[in-house]
Order: structure tokens, then C-alpha cells, then sequence
């Protein structure tokens, strides 16, 4: 609900001694909601505009990776817009 990525979404809780295995099961389970959680986070921030040039692209792409989004994720989203 805050926004966050499953990378950082899983490094919080390794921090917070969570199994590996647990966290990979707990993951799976919105595995097709990531996209849409990428878009919600980038509209908030950034309008529903795409970026105008590479300049801004790369701003948005380095404040998704950020938040925890893959790279894969984050391409994905950009190539839909």
C-alpha cells in the first residue's frame, strides 16, 4: 500500500529475519499486480503524461527503482506508455 517494490518489499523483510522461502510464497501471490502498482506509484508522482524527454525518463526510471520496482518491471512500464 506504501508503494513499494517486491525488491524492497523483500529486503525489508530479510532485515527482519523472514524466511527466504516465505517471502518467495507471500511475493508470488501478487506476482500480476505488480504492473499496476508501478503505474499507480509513477501517476502519483508524475502525472499520467509520459516523460518528455530522456532526461525525464531516466528520472522517473531511477525513482521506481527506488521504490523497489525491477528493471524488467520498470522497462515494461515505459514501453507501454
Amino acid at each position: 500500500q506504501r508503494g513499494s517494490g517486491p525488491h524492497k518489499i523483500r529486503a525489508e523483510l530479510r532485515q527482519r529475519g523472514i524466511d527466504e522461502g516465505l517471502i518467495d510464497d507471500c511475493l508470488a501471490v501478487y506476482a500480476d499486480r505488480w504492473h499496476t502498482l508501478l503505474a499507480e506509484v509513477r501517476e502519483r508522482k508524475y502525472g499520467t503524461a509520459p516523460p518528455a524527454d530522456f532526461r525525464e525518463r531516466s528520472r522517473q526510471m531511477r525513482f521506481l527503482q527506488q521504490r523497489g520496482f525491477t528493471a524488467e518491471q520498470i522497462s515494461r512500464a515505459f514501453r507501454d506508455d
